[in-house]
């Protein structure tokens, strides 16, 4: 089975949802699963060096106080997955970008969950500017990546058209909202959904494998 997450490092519901994922795949581990974190942006226009936390709130929500009525639903379904989130933390809403980039590094070096777990808990758990080169750095390394290979990485260019390419291409598939699963090309699970309609979706990719493997034994010409 292959699940690609469509997925901002800076959504809360996406973290939220990567802790269902992780409980559905214990109440029902699935054998040879692929699971590749896509990019998404969910301020594509964000400014490269990100913009001031309360600015940011005025200008998305109308205000801290919409912001807050909004965080706090967030922050009551975070606390049935065990996050703490610590969003008064934040001083700073970063671009992306890099963070997808470094998420396509680590998939590349058999490290993305653990890269992807890291940049939550920097941002959503400590308030850390995840746009920033050295926070980057030091959430790769904490998840086994070379430093050096990781800066030098980060300071090229490398992969920033495949990412852009990647938020626009899910933008044209119709997905604007995330986050957003993808079992095995075909079957479309939007939102941080329970872990029993994560096992619906299981079922469905299975029975899929199972026909395409049926498919491929019978005889031909008969």
């Amino acid at each position: 089975m292959e699940i690609d997450i469509f997925s901002d490092t800076i959504c809360p519901w996406c973290f939220i949802g990567k802790r269902r994922l992780e409980r559905a795949l214990r109440e029902r581990p699935q054998a040879d699963l692929t699971i590749r974190w896509r990019a998404f942006q969910l301020n594509p226009d964000m400014p490269k060096d990100g913009m001031d936390r309360a600015r940011y709130l005025e200008t998305k929500f109308g205000g801290a106080a919409n912001a807050r009525a909004i965080y706090n639903q967030v922050r009551t379904a975070g606390e049935s997955e065990g996050i703490p989130f610590a969003f008064e933390a934040i001083k700073r809403t970063p671009n992306t970008v890099d963070s997808h980039r470094l998420i396509r590094f680590a998939r590349d070096n058999g490290r993305q969950d653990e890269v992807v777990e890291g940049l939550f808990e920097a941002y959503f758990l400590r308030g850390e500017n995840i746009g920033d080169p050295e926070v980057l750095i030091a959430a790769a390394v904490k998840a086994g990546l070379d430093t050096d290979a990781v800066r030098q990485f980060l300071e090229s260019e490398a992969d920033l058209i495949a990412v852009r390419s990647e938020d626009a291409q899910a933008r044209q598939a119709g997905i604007h909202g995330v986050p957003c699963f993808i079992f095995n090309g075909k079957y479309a699970l939007s939102g941080a959904q329970p872990p029993e309609v994560l096992h619906q979706l299981f079922d469905l990719a299975l029975q899929d494998e199972e026909k395409e493997r049926a498919g491929v034994s019978e005889p031909s010409g008969t």
